[in-house]
């Protein structure tokens, strides 16, 4: 082999390594970016049901006008608000759930009727 040869072997060689430990990398951190997404759209959700459920509780007659859970309602909207602002990051997942919770409804429905849905 020439000298050239042995360069362009070495220079190859460390290419590809380089290739695909970047591949790897890029795979992984894909992944975990995708399961924060999901946690986060998981996240927003028990915090929408939340507010809805203090809200439902601030409506009772009971409670109606009570000024701490009044704050505590504001204070789940502002939450709701500041969550928002992370939108991008948990629409990533947004429609793998949504199909998933279709599938789950279909299934539900084919239980309760015993009817196959197609």
């Amino acid at each position: 082999m020439t000298e050239l040869e042995v360069i362009l072997t070495c220079i190859t060689f460390v290419s590809l390594t380089l290739a695909t430990s970047i591949f790897l990398y890029a795979r992984t951190a894909i992944s975990k970016l995708l399961y924060v997404s999901g946690e986060l759209a998981d996240l927003k959700l028990m915090i929408d049901s939340f507010a809805n459920h203090v809200e439902q509780i601030y409506n009772l007659e009971m409670y109606y006008g009570d000024e701490t859970l009044e704050h505590l309602i504001e204070h789940s909207r502002s939450f709701i608000e500041q969550l928002s602002t992370f939108e991008f990051i948990y629409s990533l997942t947004q429609e793998e759930q949504e199909f998933t919770e279709e599938d789950e409804n279909e299934e539900e429905g084919e239980e309760r009727t015993g009817i196959e849905l197609e």
